[in-house]
């Protein structure tokens, strides 16, 4: 008999129907509730006369509609924005209602949907967890099968614990070695993006392991699996070890005592089989992955730099570390020795002046005279320019772009 993924252990593990058709039930063990995607989903529930199947799987949050400002201490009343004071109301409302458990506004156990599950230990390995929320793959960290559902789709978990699903393929997405410095858990899954693409994790569970992953904090961990939508799939996974043991140990969520030895026990199997067979395998040197820069409107649109060390003359003193922006080399911009500001030499360089000049000329038209050429040498210095110099060329050597005196027209 073949060996499982982790992810097949999961499903197995949770399901409760299997459909000729593909589509199955699986069960799920938490579900966590916020203000955007859950009030439709109570009215719902009113509508048809149910109430929530299971109270204490249950747990909620206000999360995207909260202050970050201090005037966040007044409470609800605080939030400037009508909607957003409505659905914060509206959560506390429904579950004030149903009985379920909120870490409300002012609760210092009140925090963001995809933290507060791992903080309270109610998140943890061989779950199935689910929230509206895409990012829900970052539970997926502690060895638990976790994703984003719709808002009829809280409903339907809310009434009956169960969802309608079906299963994914298995990738696996390898990364061996040790990480160079300064390189983050953010810049392996950019890394991985930028190799497979955005819609590359389409239809996947992804599973991430190998020598640099374990290497990771539980918290670097969880930005992998959180960025798992940004690489086209809905699940991301990372086997329990005893990080993950350690990180979910006596919080107050997690088993207590004698449950506590047999959940460790359990856990323990939540690992991929030496003999799985996955559909897709990806496989990245770790050791050559370099500190991401990303531009554009897309996370596949990146690239690695890298920490250079650099002796002085160059800006910086012997033995510090200098990040190449390789985004200066992909639009044009090749820094001068000496010149600390955006390379007057430069494509976008000129293109900035260019706009400058068209600017004051459309302003200045009708102004002759010195006036007039007293605002256009006016504009080129707003623009990084000294006196008397004009667009593409060299500026001086260590003159800093003035803030908030360049302006598009």
């Amino acid at each position: 008999m073949a060996g499982k993924t982790l992810y097949d252990k999961l499903w197995d593990s949770h399901l409760v129907k299997q459909r000729d058709d593909g589509s199955a039930l699986i069960y799920i063990d938490r579900h966590i509730i916020h203000e955007v995607t859950s009030p439709q989903a109570f009215e719902g529930l009113r509508l048809a006369g149910r109430k929530p199947w299971r109270i204490d799987a249950n747990i909620a949050t206000p999360d995207h509609n909260v202050p970050t400002t201090p005037e966040r201490k007044g409470g609800i009343e605080a939030i400037a924005d009508q909607v957003s004071r409505l659905q914060v109301q509206t959560l506390d409302d429904n579950c004030d209602e149903y009985g379920i458990v909120e870490f409300k506004m002012n609760d210092v156990r009140q925090g963001i949907v995809h933290v507060i599950g791992p903080e309270q230990g109610a998140t943890l390995p061989g779950m199935t967890v689910v929230c509206g929320d895409s990012h829900t793959s970052t539970h997926g960290a502690f060895g638990a099968l976790a994703h984003g559902i719709g808002t009829s789709e809280v409903e339907h978990v809310l009434a009956t614990q169960c969802l309608v699903a079906k299963k994914m393929k298995n990738m696996l997405v390898r990364v061996e070695g040790k990480l160079p410095f300064g390189v983050t858990a953010k810049d392996i899954v950019l890394a991985v993006i930028g190799k497979i693409g955005t819609a590359g994790g389409n239809g996947h569970a992804i599973e991430f392991a190998g020598s640099a992953i374990r290497d990771l904090s539980v918290e670097g961990r969880m930005t992998i699996c959180n960025m798992s939508i940004e690489a086209g799939a809905r699940v991301g996974l990372v086997a329990a070890d005893e990080k993950t043991v350690e990180y979910v140990k006596g919080r107050p969520f997690s088993p207590k005592g004698a449950e506590w030895d047999m959940a460790v026990e359990a856990w323990k199997d939540l690992v991929s089989d030496a003999d799985a067979k996955f559909d897709t395998v990806v496989e990245l040197d770790a050791t050559q992955i370099k500190p991401q820069v990303s531009w554009g409107t897309s996370p596949g649109n990146g690239a690695g730099g890298g920490p250079e060390r650099t002796g002085s003359g160059q800006g910086n003193g012997p033995g510090q570390a200098r990040l190449h922006r390789p985004c200066l080399e992909i639009h044009g911009l090749e820094r001068q020795p000496g010149d600390h500001r955006h390379s007057a030499r430069s494509r976008v360089h000129r293109f900035l002046h260019q706009l400058a000049d068209r600017r004051l000329a459309r302003r200045g038209s009708d102004r002759q005279g010195p006036q007039g050429r007293l605002d256009h040498q006016a504009g080129h210095r707003g623009a990084g320019l000294g006196p008397g110099e004009g667009p593409g060329r060299s500026g001086r050597a260590g003159q800093d772009f003035p803030r908030g005196r360049f302006r598009m027209a």
